[in-house]
């Protein structure tokens, strides 16, 4: 009898190895949490040693600022995607603003709550949330300042604005491990309308994304 070959296995790269930890470690931060995450449920997770995944991350620090950092750059990739970049920026502020109210999303509120709460007691955490505040503000920041080059925005200051917008959505945000069923409409559309108001927009001008 012919026994039929196994097929021989791929090792994967040191990157692509590494890409996959990462992936892994920012999937459980957004299920469980930052803090339940750790070197031998990543491991459990991917079947192997926890040996390997500290090869890659010397301590569960490293790997979870890289996995948050690496979930929040996807987030506003998602948000903000290039592709859209010749969009109108009225057109582009409004997509994202609209995407905030998804579930993805909303899970994602959840991981930068957890994260600003964790970033108290770890100072790298905390270097980590920052940076990535910054970027998001000067993303932020550029998408008005072409809305003001173009005529479409009058802000008294641009990144004045951005920063009331970012503080509103992180207001809004608050509410997202709320689970007792609390509505206003006030709450669907707070964003918007402070957007549109330091923008220098006329009411729904945002809100609409067809």
């Amino acid at each position: 009898m012919t026994s039929t070959p196994r097929p021989a296995r791929t090792r994967k790269t040191a990157e692509e190895r590494r890409t996959e930890i990462l992936q892994t470690a920012a999937r459980l931060a957004l299920e469980r949490g930052i803090e339940r995450v750790t070197m031998q449920l990543v491991a459990d997770e991917l079947g192997v040693r926890p040996g390997l995944i500290s090869h890659y991350f010397p301590t569960i620090d490293d790997l979870l600022c890289e996995a948050f950092a690496r979930a929040v750059t996807g987030e506003r990739d998602a948000l903000l995607p290039s592709t859209e970049a010749g969009l109108p920026p009225t057109r582009r502020l409004s997509l994202l603003l609209n995407r905030l109210g998804s579930e993805d999303f909303v899970a994602l509120g959840r991981l930068w709550l957890n994260a600003r709460h964790l970033s108290r007691y770890r100072p790298n955490l905390r270097r980590t949330v920052a940076e990535q505040e910054a970027i998001m503000r000067d993303t932020l920041t550029a998408v008005i300042e072409d809305g003001v080059r173009s005529g479409d925005f009058a802000p008294s200051d641009a990144l004045e604005a951005c920063v009331i917008i970012l503080v509103t959505i992180d207001g809004l945000g608050s509410y997202a491990n709320d689970d007792l069923g609390f509505t206003h409409p006030a709450l669907d559309t707070i964003v918007f309308t402070t957007a549109e108001r330091e923008l220098g927009l006329p009411p729904g001008a945002l809100s609409d994304s067809d």
